[in-house]
């Protein structure tokens, strides 16, 4: 018999929807609750590790993927004056399932993949809902919602993202998100001519991104150093990011700057990173992703770490043995990695921001990258 015979997942992320699909596909009646009663996915695109079309895989959702994301491999890395390749940098494909190393999605593509699959496995979803409070004993956990419904679940998973209400309300005293130094400017775009894989130009204090999605569109991300966490309008976004594009003398970065315009979806987002000390429970009810362990981009495994969270957690829940034992065989096998990719990314953010050792940058990522490709 499996730990679990009914649970709650609170918040329709990447991270929740994982953890509901592989639930319910598993036999658990599973309830998904989100906030949001549009289910919308905001952002433009989003730069994926190959280790996140392994997970996709584990979903079933791969070739919905390939319908409407990009797969590449390599990294290639261009002079800021005249767009000359200067490096060409392998990205492994996932050992034993002949994925390439490097993807890219729209954000609201990858959301309404996921958000079909959930529906498919039959997952309860009830929107523009959360919960309003959270009560255990020893045989469940009584929850009422903001819609009037009350219910008892056998286990309750809180992925409702950075600033999770589960987490604020279950641990008052967990460390909060911290703003990294670095702020990130996103758009989408025609893909240029002569991008087939994701390219970067390095600039002092700022770097560059293009990566093609599919069907001819890119999109394009700037890491700025950013010294305070400023709040940016939204009627300054296209001439502050066209600003710092005049600082890349490069004719590719250049025609992008004159192409941008109101409908390209801009997106300025400050980076922040947390790390929330296991135990990641309280009880019966288990934090995932960006509620415990959220990353800074750097690695392009944020997504990655938290739908691996879901797939996990449901592994263990489906086992035979008692929620207390799926949890904690879940948080051995999640730690390391997550410390890994949360603690790294933050490190790569610094040696940017400090102008520190490229040997040591490069050393770093490619550990990282080593790291993600091992299997969970």
């Amino acid at each position: 018999m499996a730990a679990a015979s009914k649970v709650l997942v609170i918040g329709g992320g990447f991270s929740g929807m994982s953890a509901a699909i592989m639930l319910a596909r598993g036999g658990i009646e599973t309830d998904l609750v989100e906030i949001d009663p549009g289910w919308r996915s905001y952002g433009a695109g989003i730069s994926l590790h190959g280790a996140t079309l392994r997970v996709l895989a584990q979903l079933g959702v791969i070739e919905a993927f390939k319908a409407t994301g990009s797969m590449t491999n390599g990294l290639v890395v261009r002079l800021q004056q005249n767009d000359r390749v200067i490096a060409t940098i392998p990205t492994p494909p996932m050992t034993g399932t002949g994925l390439p190393g490097n993807a890219a999605i729209m954000r609201p593509a990858l959301a309404a993949i996921l958000s079909k699959a959930t529906r498919a496995a039959r997952v309860n979803v009830r929107l523009g809902c959360s919960f309003e409070t959270i009560s255990q004993d020893d045989d469940g956990v009584a929850v009422s919602f903001t819609d009037g419904i009350s219910a008892r679940y056998d286990a309750v998973i809180g992925a409702d993202g950075l600033y999770s209400k589960t987490r604020q309300t279950l641990m008052p005293d967990a460390p909060k998100p911290t703003y990294v130094g670095q702020a990130v400017w996103r758009a989408e775009l025609p893909t240029p001519e002569g991008i087939e894989t994701l390219n970067m130009w390095l600039g002092k204090g700022v770097k560059v991104g293009i990566n093609p999605v599919a069907q001819g569109r890119s999109y394009m991300f700037l890491t700025e150093d950013r010294p305070t966490n400023d709040w940016v309008d939204e009627e300054d976004l296209l001439p502050r990011l066209q600003a710092l594009l005049d600082r890349f003398p490069s004719p590719i970065l250049t025609a992008v700057k004159q192409g941008l315009g109101v409908d390209s979806k801009l997106i300025y987002r400050p980076l922040e990173k947390l790390l929330v000390p296991q135990p990641w429970n309280v009880g019966r009810v288990m934090l995932i992703g960006d509620a415990v362990h959220a990353t800074t981009p750097h690695l392009g495994a944020g997504a990655c770490i938290g739908m691996e969270d879901g797939i996990v957690l449901a592994e263990e829940l489906l086992r035979n043995g008692s929620v207390a034992e799926a949890y904690a065989a879940h948080q051995a096998r999640r730690w390391d990695r997550c410390e890994m990719v949360v603690t790294n990314s933050a490190r790569l953010s610094q040696i940017e921001i400090t102008g520190g050792d490229q040997a040591e940058h490069n050393a770093l990522m490619g550990r990282s990258v080593v790291a993600l490709n091992e299997p969970v």
